[in-house]
């Protein structure tokens, strides 16, 4: 199974930092969707694909728009949200970076599906805050999930500490905030 990581198109929380980081559900800009609907010309997408995405709304969008020709199956999955890389202890997660309830992502992107089974306690808290050994451990149990769905190519659309925790992880090297994606750069995670 091949795994590509994919950051989320520019988004408006990106315009005009640090304020703009307080801006609660931020959707992506022209220039993200523009960006989205590029990765078509990167990836073709076939009806064994697998995107796994982000409970956030410039993440769903950006696998929405990228997707849309293809009949690909797309699954929102709390364990790829937003994540802050690296850990600061005590700092809370932005605005910017709230996840959207199920009700929400279910009426918005009626074509995604929502992971099962998935504890309550990660649809309300999510990883952006999570210490690094329970990560670790969800990130395991995340990678079997991975693995149950049988793909033949998994993409996770996702934020830059989160792809960067898990690449972390998954590499057993460490990685810092040069090491973050850009707008729509992908990685190819050997797994």
């Amino acid at each position: 199974m091949e795994l590509v990581f994919i950051r989320h198109g520019q988004g408006e929380h990106t315009l005009d930092t640090p304020e703009s980081l307080q801006i609660p559900d931020p959707s992506l800009t022209e220039r993200g969707k523009e960006q989205a609907r590029a990765l078509q010309d990167d990836f073709t997408l076939t009806e064994d694909d697998l995107i796994v995405v982000s409970p956030v709304r410039r993440t769903l969008q950006t696998a929405d728009i990228w997707s849309r020709p293809f009949p690909c199956k797309k699954v929102v999955h709390p364990l790829v949200s937003p994540r802050m890389f690296p850990q600061k202890e005590g700092a809370p997660t932005l605005p910017c970076d709230r996840m959207l309830d199920r009700e929400t992502i279910q009426s918005d992107f009626p074509a995604f599906q929502i992971a099962e089974p998935v504890p309550e306690s990660l649809w309300n808290e999510g990883i952006n805050t999570m210490e690094e050994e329970s990560f670790r451990r969800w990130a395991e149990e995340w990678l079997k999930w991975c693995e149950a769905q049988h793909p033949d190519r998994l993409y996770v659309v996702s934020h830059d500490g989160t792809i960067t925790s898990y690449r972390q992880y998954m590499s057993g090297k460490s990685l810092t905030r040069n090491d973050f994606p850009k707008e729509t750069s992908w990685f190819k995670q050997p797994w």
